[in-house]
Protein backbone atom coordinates (compact mmCIF):
# COMPACT_ATOMS: atom_id res chain seq x y z
CA UNK A 1 0.00 0.00 0.00
CA UNK A 2 1.16 3.76 -1.05
CA UNK A 3 1.59 6.06 1.30
CA UNK A 4 -1.16 8.69 1.45
CA UNK A 5 -2.02 12.45 2.43
CA UNK A 6 -4.75 12.71 4.86
CA UNK A 7 -6.70 15.56 3.06
CA UNK A 8 -9.18 12.83 1.51
CA UNK A 9 -10.14 11.22 5.36
CA UNK A 10 -13.70 11.26 6.02
CA UNK A 11 -15.40 10.06 9.12
CA UNK A 12 -19.17 8.44 8.87
CA UNK A 13 -21.67 8.02 11.56
CA UNK A 14 -25.56 7.39 12.34
CA UNK A 15 -26.07 11.04 13.95
CA UNK A 16 -29.35 9.96 14.53
CA UNK A 17 -30.81 6.19 16.85
CA UNK A 18 -31.25 3.57 14.05
CA UNK A 19 -29.87 5.93 11.14
CA UNK A 20 -28.10 5.36 8.43
CA UNK A 21 -24.38 6.59 8.60
CA UNK A 22 -23.59 9.86 6.95
CA UNK A 23 -20.33 12.19 6.91
CA UNK A 24 -20.01 14.22 9.90
CA UNK A 25 -19.67 17.78 8.48
CA UNK A 26 -16.73 20.02 8.51
CA UNK A 27 -13.83 17.98 10.67
CA UNK A 28 -10.43 18.34 10.06
CA UNK A 29 -9.02 16.03 12.21
CA UNK A 30 -10.07 12.03 13.01
CA UNK A 31 -8.18 9.86 15.11
CA UNK A 32 -8.15 5.87 15.97
CA UNK A 33 -6.51 3.95 18.77
CA UNK A 34 -6.18 0.41 19.08
CA UNK A 35 -4.79 -0.59 22.26
CA UNK A 36 -4.01 -3.68 24.28
CA UNK A 37 -4.49 -3.82 28.01
CA UNK A 38 -1.21 -5.27 29.57
CA UNK A 39 -1.09 -7.34 33.02
CA UNK A 40 2.11 -7.76 34.99
CA UNK A 41 2.52 -11.03 35.88
CA UNK A 42 6.23 -10.74 37.43
CA UNK A 43 7.15 -13.64 39.95
CA UNK A 44 9.82 -14.02 42.02
CA UNK A 45 12.92 -14.86 40.28
CA UNK A 46 12.14 -13.56 37.12
CA UNK A 47 15.03 -11.53 35.69
CA UNK A 48 12.72 -8.50 34.15
CA UNK A 49 9.11 -7.55 34.33
CA UNK A 50 6.70 -9.99 32.39
CA UNK A 51 2.94 -9.15 30.73
CA UNK A 52 0.63 -10.54 29.29
CA UNK A 53 -1.78 -9.26 26.46
CA UNK A 54 -5.39 -8.75 28.18
CA UNK A 55 -8.28 -7.46 26.15
CA UNK A 56 -7.64 -4.89 22.98
CA UNK A 57 -9.55 -1.34 23.31
CA UNK A 58 -10.40 0.88 20.31
CA UNK A 59 -11.40 4.50 20.84
CA UNK A 60 -10.41 7.94 18.92
CA UNK A 61 -11.25 11.62 18.68
CA UNK A 62 -12.27 14.24 16.64
CA UNK A 63 -11.95 17.91 15.96
CA UNK A 64 -13.43 20.49 13.54
CA UNK A 65 -15.62 23.28 13.15
CA UNK A 66 -18.89 24.01 14.18
CA UNK A 67 -22.29 24.14 11.85
CA UNK A 68 -25.30 25.61 12.20
CA UNK A 69 -27.14 23.47 9.52
CA UNK A 70 -26.53 20.15 10.61
CA UNK A 71 -26.37 18.34 14.13
CA UNK A 72 -23.05 17.14 13.67
CA UNK A 73 -21.99 14.64 16.42
CA UNK A 74 -24.42 16.49 19.63
CA UNK A 75 -27.54 13.95 18.68
CA UNK A 76 -25.24 10.69 18.91
CA UNK A 77 -23.32 12.48 22.55
CA UNK A 78 -26.66 13.71 23.73
CA UNK A 79 -28.85 9.83 23.37
CA UNK A 80 -26.29 7.57 24.92
CA UNK A 81 -27.08 5.05 21.93
CA UNK A 82 -24.30 3.62 20.24
CA UNK A 83 -24.08 4.66 16.76
CA UNK A 84 -22.52 2.80 13.36
CA UNK A 85 -19.28 4.53 12.29
CA UNK A 86 -16.73 4.35 9.49
CA UNK A 87 -13.50 6.08 9.15
CA UNK A 88 -12.25 6.22 6.11
CA UNK A 89 -8.25 7.31 5.42
CA UNK A 90 -8.95 8.09 1.90
CA UNK A 91 -12.74 8.72 0.47
CA UNK A 92 -11.56 8.12 -2.68
CA UNK A 93 -10.81 4.29 -2.15
CA UNK A 94 -13.77 2.78 0.03
CA UNK A 95 -12.50 -0.08 -0.07
CA UNK A 96 -10.48 0.66 2.81
CA UNK A 97 -11.66 1.80 5.99
CA UNK A 98 -12.82 1.16 9.97
CA UNK A 99 -16.34 0.12 10.67
CA UNK A 100 -18.16 -0.23 14.22
CA UNK A 101 -20.23 1.35 16.69
CA UNK A 102 -19.27 4.21 19.01
CA UNK A 103 -20.59 5.80 21.58
CA UNK A 104 -19.48 9.34 21.58
CA UNK A 105 -19.23 12.50 22.83
CA UNK A 106 -19.22 16.08 21.94
CA UNK A 107 -17.82 19.82 23.07
CA UNK A 108 -18.01 22.79 21.68
CA UNK A 109 -15.55 25.68 22.18
CA UNK A 110 -14.81 29.56 20.95
CA UNK A 111 -12.90 32.10 21.02
CA UNK A 112 -12.96 35.52 20.21
CA UNK A 113 -10.48 35.39 18.00
CA UNK A 114 -11.15 32.44 16.51
CA UNK A 115 -13.66 30.30 14.36
CA UNK A 116 -16.30 28.02 16.91
CA UNK A 117 -14.90 24.20 17.41
CA UNK A 118 -16.23 21.16 17.83
CA UNK A 119 -14.43 18.36 19.30
CA UNK A 120 -15.09 14.58 21.07
CA UNK A 121 -13.96 11.08 22.29
CA UNK A 122 -15.71 7.78 20.75
CA UNK A 123 -15.23 4.32 22.73
CA UNK A 124 -15.99 1.36 20.83
CA UNK A 125 -19.35 -0.26 21.71
CA UNK A 126 -18.77 -3.59 19.72
CA UNK A 127 -15.53 -5.20 18.08
CA UNK A 128 -13.98 -2.45 15.54
CA UNK A 129 -12.35 -3.82 12.17
CA UNK A 130 -10.33 -2.94 9.60
CA UNK A 131 -11.70 -3.62 6.45
CA UNK A 132 -9.21 -3.59 3.22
Amino acid sequence: MARKHGRNGRLLAAVASGGTAEPIAFLKTFSISFATDNVDVTAFGDTNKVSVAGLPDSSGSYDGFYDTDTAQLFTAATDGVARKFYLYPDYSDTTEYFFGTAIFDFSVSQAVDGAIGISGDWQAASSVSKVG
